[in-house]
């Protein structure tokens, strides 16, 4: 089998590449499967330049594009050479696939592969789906409009992919989906919710021995569960990353986000320093000025986030705040993430202080560098470690971004 494939985007959507590729393999030997992201219009950009490039390199190429930028701009990726879009609700159907081979203008019955540079990461930990889509109308988001209502997966199917996990050797689980805390299952009519799920894998794989969390919506009731979970379990590792987009309650509202300024702060509370936060925030949200910006600049500080994924506004088609008044020059906005990612900066640096000395239990990646608990880098030294080993790692020092530590017998 010679499938080979790239994603853009989310993590959910490199987990969809390796489900597409096995799902391929009984109709083609040799494709390309591209899977695209239209979270802003600079990944979009991005996707359909990838695209025409393989196309162009790899002229006898059967290319499949599917993904969030396929399925809102169909056309431009149907314009390019030897691709077969297959839009976001058919992407996980094989006879999409077959159809799309049967209707295709070129000859399909030979594909070749001539160049294609894997930048797939070879991660050691283990990406699982437990849910797609989202129910919520943030003003900003078109990934709801293009994946589609919430549809929540089976129980059984989860634990099957954990327990397959962790027979091929993984031994750090990451449950995720494009609403990952909207999880709900009836079961003899009752619901099963997110932390019940987390809950029941820790319980029924023993072997689990790092269960982590995509991003969740700090609106969400069932964060506060997880986190007294996270207390329970040492398996479960103290690190949330919240999908918290602004500290501005003026802004969060403009959003039509769920959660406000008080909340967040609950949380960190709650958290009572045992628990790390990271959180996504879009900058130059229209209407947003410098004064409701710097109460998101506050907010970064108290709530001492050691990450942020920080990133200017993009108008999208068909959503509320492309119409909305007062935008933000993109100059602004840009300003703005650095602005923010420097105070998250400074925030990592003071907490990585306080851990020096400590103990934790880290997974390996590769080379002998890791991830502690608190999803941060750590450099082991001494004798090699194989991949995907958890280890207990005491901390010694700090070089720049990372941790330094010793491996512990």
């Amino acid at each position: 089998m010679n499938i080979r494939t790239l994603s853009f985007g989310c993590r959910l959507n490199a987990l969809e590449c390796e489900k597409i590729s096995r799902m391929l393999a009984c109709i083609v030997d040799t494709a390309i499967v591209v899977n695209t992201c239209s979270v802003t219009g600079e990944a979009e950009r991005q996707c359909a330049q990838t695209v025409r490039k393989l196309s162009r390199e790899n002229p006898s190429a059967i290319i499949f594009v599917t993904g969030c930028g396929a399925t809102r701009n169909r056309a431009l990726f149907e314009a390019i050479p030897h691709v077969l879009v297959i839009d976001n609700a058919d992407k996980m159907k094989l006879s999409s696939y077959t159809d799309a081979l049967r209707n295709a203008d070129f000859d399909t019955s030979f594909s070749k592969i001539d160049i294609f540079k894997d930048t797939e990461s070879k991660l050691s930990k283990k990406f699982v789906q437990v849910q797609n889509g989202c129910n919520h109308d943030c003003t900003y988001c078109v990934t709801r409009l293009l994946r589609g209502p919430n549809v929540s997966f089976p129980y059984e199917e989860i634990l099957k992919d954990v327990r397959d996990a962790i027979a091929n050797g993984f031994y750090e689980i990451v449950l995720t989906g494009v609403d990952t805390a909207s999880y709900v299952r009836i079961e003899n009519g009752k619901p099963v919710l997110l932390a019940d799920i987390c809950k029941r894998l820790l319980i029924d794989v023993p072997e689990i021995k790092h269960l982590r969390l995509s991003s969740v919506d700090p609106a969400s009731p069932e964060v506060p569960k997880i986190m007294n979970l996270m207390r329970q379990d040492s398996r479960f590792m103290p690190h949330l990353h919240l999908s918290m987009q602004s500290g501005s309650d003026t802004i969060l509202h403009a959003m039509r986000r769920r959660h406000d300024s008080k909340k967040l702060m609950e949380l960190v509370r709650q958290a009572d320093g045992d628990i790390s936060f990271s959180a996504d925030i879009i900058c130059g949200f229209p209407g947003e000025t410098e004064e409701l910006f710097n109460e998101t600049v506050k907010m970064v500080r108290e709530m001492g986030l050691i990450h942020v994924h920080a990133f200017p506004y993009s108008p999208r088609p068909n959503t509320v705040a492309a119409t909305m008044p007062n935008q933000v020059n993109h100059g602004i906005s840009k300003k703005r993430v650095k602005t923010i990612s420097d105070i998250a900066n400074e925030n990592r640096k003071k907490f990585m202080e306080k851990q020096v000395g400590k103990t934790v239990s880290v997974l390996v990646e590769e080379n002998n560098t890791g991830r502690t608990p608190d999803d941060l880098d750590i450099k082991i030294g001494g004798k090699k470690i194989q991949d995907k080993t958890i280890c207990n790692v005491k901390i010694t020092s700090i070089d720049k971004d990372k941790f330094i530590g010793e491996l512990m017998k």
